[in-house]
C-alpha cells in the first residue's frame, strides 16, 4: 500500500487494489469522520469549545477531551486510531504516538518519530484468521453435538413427563391398594389382639397364685426358722436372733421393736405370724440365702517358697520331654481352675426369669397372630413400593425443575460428574449440585459450593454457572465457585483456580454453550 500525506495529517493510501482510503485526519476512526469537516470550525466532541479547523492536530491540546489532537501527543487524554488494514482496529493512547516504539501494526503512530517500523498487519490478519478457522471448526462441530443435546433433551423431557404421568396413574392404585391392606391389617389385628390379652391375663393370673404360693412357702419356711424350740410360736427372743430386722438400724433389736414387729405381741402361732411376716419379710434372710452368701476361702498351697533363680520342682523329678508334652497339651487344653467353688446345693437349677417367662401362645393363638402377621407383611411391603413410587416422582420432577437452558442443551450434565486432578488436589464438578476439593493422596472431602444459579451477564446468562455456601474457611466466608463456560467438543474441566480466598475459578468445556459459527474473517479489518 502506497500513502501519500496531506495538510493537517490528511492521508490518501491508495491499496494494491487501487481502493482510495476516506479522507479524514491522522488517527481519527472512520466512524467519526462527520465530525471533522475541513472546511468548517470544528467543535470539542465534548462540546466545550468551538475552533478553526487548521488548529486541529497542529500539535497543541485546545480541548479538554483532546478531541482536536487526534494524531498527536499533545493532548494527555487523547486516543489515537490504529487503522490496521488487514487486522483489527484499535485505539492507543496518544502519549504512544512517536514515542519510538510501533503500537500499530499499520505503523501509522511513529509517522514522525524516525522509527523503523514494519506493517505486520497482514501477517498478523493471517494468524488471526488461522486461529480463528481452527475455532470455527471447533464452534460448528461443537454446535452440531449441541444440536443433539437439544434433540436428546427434548426427547427426555417428553420421556419424563410421560413417566411421571404413568407413575401418579399407577400411585393412585397403589395407594388404593394400601388403604385395602391397611383395613385387611386392622381387622386381622383385632382378633389377635384380643387372644394375646387373654393369653397374657390368663398366664399373670397363674403368675399372681405361683407368687403367692412361693410367698406362703417362704413364710412357713421362716416361720419353722424363727421357731427355734419347735413349741409353734415365733417369740421375741427368737425373732432377736435376726439383726438384720433391726428398725433402726442401731446394731441392737430391742424387746419393743422385737414386739412391734410382731404386731404388739410378745409372741405369735402360725396362724397370727401372716401380719408379722409383712413386717420383716423385706429385710430376712432365710438360713438358705446366708448359706449361699458364704464364699469357702481358696485353698492354701503348701509348696515350700522358690527362690527368684531357681525353678519349681516337685519331689518327683520330672522328664524334660514329659514336661514338654505336658506344656503342649496345656497350651491345647487349659487346665479348668480347680479353686472354683463347688456350686452349694441352693443354687438354682433354672434362671428365675426362665421360670416366669411367658408361656408359648396355644394353636388357636398363634394361628391368629400368623394370619395378622401375614397382613401387616403384605401392608409394609405395598407402603414400601408406594414410598419408591413417590421417591422417583419426586426425583424426576426435581429434575425437571432445573433450568437446563433455552433449549435443554444442558440437560446431560444432570448427574454427572468432571474431575480435574492437580499436583494437590482432585477438584470434582458435578454440574447442578456440587463442586468439592479432596487431597490427591489422602484426606477429607471439602465442599466448595452447592448449586446457586446461572450468573452470566444479561445476554450471556448461560455462559457462567455459580455454586454457594460451600464449607467455611477458618475465620472467613463460606467457600463458592464461579464455573465459566466455554465452546468445546468434549466435556470437560479446564482448570481452577483461587484468585480469592475460599472464592474459586474454573473452565468448563461443554458443546451446550457453542454457538452457530460466522465467517474466519468476521471482526477482521477491511476497512481503507
Amino acid at each position: 500500500m502506497s500513502c501519500a500525506y496531506l495538510l493537517l495529517g490528511i492521508s490518501i493510501c491508495v491499496s494494491f487494489a487501487n481502493a482510495v482510503e476516506v479522507q479524514r485526519p491522522r488517527g481519527v476512526p472512520l466512524s467519526k469522520r462527520q465530525f471533522y469537516e475541513e472546511n468548517k470550525p470544528f467543535t470539542c466532541l465534548d462540546g466545550s469549545r468551538t475552533i478553526p479547523f487548521d488548529r486541529v492536530n497542529d500539535d497543541y491540546c485546545d480541548c479538554k477531551d483532546g478531541s482536536d489532537e487526534p494524531g498527536t501527543a499533545a493532548c494527555p487524554n487523547g486516543s489515537f486510531h490504529c487503522t490496521n488494514a488487514g487486522y483489527k482496529p484499535t485505539f492507543i493512547p496518544s502519549s504512544r504516538i512517536n514515542d519510538g516504539i510501533c503500537d500499530c501494526c499499520d505503523t501509522t503512530d511513529e509517522y514522525n518519530s524516525g522509527a523503523s517500523c514494519q506493517n505486520t498487519c497482514r501477517e498478523m490478519g493471517r494468524q488471526e484468521r488461522e486461529t480463528l478457522q481452527k475455532l470455527a471448526e471447533i464452534a460448528k462441530e461443537g454446535f452440531l453435538l449441541k444440536q443433539q443435546l437439544i434433540t436428546e433433551a427434548k426427547k427426555q423431557h417428553e420421556e419424563k413427563q410421560g413417566k411421571i404421568t404413568e407413575m401418579q396413574t399407577n400411585r393412585r392404585t397403589m395407594e388404593e391398594k394400601v388403604e385395602a391392606l391397611r383395613t385387611v391389617k386392622e381387622v386381622a389385628e383385632q382378633p389377635e389382639k384380643e387372644a394375646k390379652e387373654s393369653h397374657l391375663k390368663a398366664w399373670e393370673d397363674q403368675k399372681a397364685i405361683i407368687q403367692a404360693e412361693k410367698e406362703k412357702a417362704k413364710m412357713a419356711e421362716a416361720f419353722l426358722e424363727l421357731d427355734d424350740d419347735a413349741d409353734g410360736y415365733v417369740s421375741v427372743a427368737e425373732l432377736q436372733s435376726h439383726m438384720e430386722l433391726d428398725p433402726d438400724s442401731d446394731g441392737a433389736l430391742t424387746d419393743a421393736e422385737a414386739q412391734v414387729l410382731l404386731g404388739g405381741s410378745d409372741k405369735v402361732d402360725t396362724s397370727s405370724f401372716e401380719s408379722a411376716w409383712d413386717n420383716i419379710k423385706d429385710k430376712y434372710i432365710s438360713e438358705a440365702q446366708a448359706d449361699s452368701a458364704a464364699v469357702d476361702p481358696p485353698a492354701e498351697d503348701n509348696r515350700p517358697p522358690v527362690p527368684d533363680n531357681e525353678p519349681y520342682h516337685d519331689d518327683e523329678p520330672v522328664d524334660e520331654d514329659d514336661e514338654n508334652e505336658d506344656d503342649d497339651e496345656d497350651d491345647d487344653y487349659p487346665e479348668e481352675d480347680s479353686d472354683k467353688p463347688i456350686p452349694s446345693v441352693h443354687t438354682p437349677e433354672k434362671n428365675e426369669q426362665d421360670e416366669e417367662a411367658m408361656p408359648p401362645y396355644d394353636a388357636q393363638t398363634q394361628t391368629l397372630i400368623d394370619a395378622a402377621q401375614k397382613t401387616r407383611d403384605d401392608f409394609d411391603e405395598a407402603e414400601r413400593a408406594l414410598r419408591e413410587v413417590d421417591d422417583q416422582i419426586k426425583s424426576i420432577e426435581k429434575e425437571l425443575s432445573f433450568d437446563f437452558g433455552p433449549s435443554g442443551e444442558f440437560t446431560y450434565l444432570y448427574s454427572q460428574c468432571y474431575e480435574l486432578p492437580t499436583s494437590e488436589y482432585i477438584y470434582r464438578l458435578c454440574p447442578f449440585n456440587r463442586v468439592s476439593q479432596k487431597p490427591k493422596y489422602g484426606g477429607s472431602e471439602t465442599n466448595l459450593g452447592s448449586w446457586g444459579s446461572w450468573a452470566g451477564s444479561e445476554d450471556s446468562k448461560y455462559m457462567v454457572m455459580k455454586y454457594e455456601h460451600g464449607t467455611g474457611c477458618w475465620q472467613g466466608p463460606n467457600r463458592s465457585t464461579t464455573v465459566k463456560l466455554i465452546c468445546g467438543k468434549e466435556t470437560v474441566v479446564l482448570s481452577t483456580s483461587e484468585p480469592s480466598r475460599c472464592e474459586y475459578q474454573m473452565e468448563f468445556t461443554t458443546p451446550a454453550v457453542c454457538q452457530e459459527p460466522v465467517s474466519p474473517d468476521a471482526g477482521l479489518h477491511t476497512e481503507l
